[in-house]
């Protein structure tokens, strides 16, 4: 009987004990332990930490999007590459430390180099002004047996001076010319290691402008960073339906080059951050082209695509073509073409990387066709049932059609 209650007593402790016990949590970061990348006898110690750091973004990459996951990867990438930072930094100081070494080498061999060059050259005027020495003639103008062999003896023992001359001058030009290639390889790997150190500061400080664009689009809140994620896979869920030629389309007619076509829809949408125009150039087969190849250079601009306006991180804003632009001047430019900054340090990474286009503005919301063509409106309906309304122009010359997408018809 006791021993019943005392069993039931027990399971009622453990069944409270569990009640209380909180569910295990999963750290974002792991313990700093970036120092000892600044310590060179720690290389091996720092190798393990970068692998470490490495392990963690993955790990976290494959998690849930959150706020904070996306904040805590930003941190261990931004502690990831200050780590490489500092490891490149105690490299290029040991390689300094061994090419000062590899001088002071090379000095001595070239001191050494000149002084056997001098000795071997002093003993071949000296050979000959004197002629060769034939031991027969020495034999006969030797005045007894002895001297002729003491004769002998030093004529053998300045041949072996003379081969050791020889032979120091050809190991102090081989010595020098070992010293002076690792000499060369080590400037070489110096310079490549200054490369490396300056691409990784240049992403340092990218990954920390991006963390800062991050918290002030958010202001750390975890359903306006939601509702960007949101928008950005809805946008890109219809950019990639359209260019599938998925969209629902009705064909307008002709149109002529500079013809009003449309109007950029102001403010925010369902699958827009805010005001702006995404102007795509595609192929028949639906392949994108670089629209700076086609628009045409000179226009008034201001560039939006980097960290800030402006910025030096910014997409390259470089057309070369001769077709003149969708909107009126001055345009503002908020994100290029390709593999993009903000494809490389914004959350829209988290949703594709290339850009099939580019994002322009301007004060003007008239949207012009770049070339004559037949004109279509369409639209696609996809996430969260959210419409984007677009524009294309199918033009006869060079088998292109141009897409014009967050727009008003009229």
């Amino acid at each position: 009987m006791w021993c019943k209650k005392l069993t039931l007593i027990l399971l009622f402790l453990l069944i409270i004990v569990l009640l209380k016990t909180e569910p295990r949590v999963f750290a974002l970061d792991i313990q700093d332990n970036s120092s000892v990348c600044s310590d060179p006898s720690k290389e091996k110690e720092c190798q393990e930490w970068i692998k470490s750091l490495e392990n963690k973004v993955l790990e976290l990459q494959g998690q849930e999007k959150t706020l904070s996951s996306q904040i805590s990867i930003m941190n261990n990438q931004i502690r990831l590459t200050q780590s490489k930072i500092d490891a490149t930094k105690q490299k290029i100081i040991s390689l300094e430390q061994d090419i000062e070494i590899a001088k002071d080498k090379i000095s001595g061999l070239e001191n050494d180099l000149n002084y056997s060059t001098k000795a071997l050259l002093g003993r071949i005027g000296a050979v000959y002004k004197v002629g060769a020495v034939d031991p027969w003639q020495m034999f006969l103008t030797s005045d007894s047996i002895s001297n002729f062999f003491t004769r002998l003896k030093y004529l053998r023992i300045v041949q072996i001076y003379d081969k050791k001359n020889i032979y120091a001058a050809e190991q102090a030009k081989v010595n020098y010319a070992n010293q002076q290639e690792i000499l060369e390889d080590k400037q070489d790997e110096e310079e490549a290691l200054k490369i490396t150190l300056e691409s990784y500061t240049e992403q340092l400080d990218n990954e920390k402008k991006s963390k800062a664009v991050l918290l002030d689009a958010t202001r750390n809140d975890e359903k306006k960073y939601q509702e960007l994620l949101a928008k950005t896979r809805s946008e890109f869920e219809a950019i990639q339906g359209i260019m599938a030629g998925k969209g629902d389309e009705v064909e307008v007619g002709q149109v002529e080059e500079g013809a009003k076509i449309a109007s950029i829809i102001q403010g925010y949408s369902c699958n827009s951050n805010g005001s702006h125009l995404h102007f795509t150039i595609a192929d028949s087969n639906g392949n994108t082209q670089n629209p700076f190849n086609f628009l045409k250079g000179g226009v008034d601009y201001k560039n939006c695509s980097g960290s800030s306006c402006g910025s030096a991180d910014s997409d390259p804003f470089n057309p070369s073509g001769s077709w003149n632009w969708p909107i009126s001047g001055p345009i503002s430019f908020s994100q290029g073409y390709g593999n993009t900054w903000a494809t490389k340090y914004t959350w829209v990474r988290q949703i594709y990387n290339f850009h099939n286009g580019i994002d322009i503005n301007s004060s003007s919301s008239d949207i012009k066709a770049v070339q004559s063509g037949t004109l279509f409106r369409g639209s696609y309906t996809g996430y969260n049932g959210c419409r984007l309304r677009y524009v294309r122009v199918k033009h006869q010359e060079n088998n292109l059609e141009t897409y014009y997408l967050h727009v008003n018809y009229y």
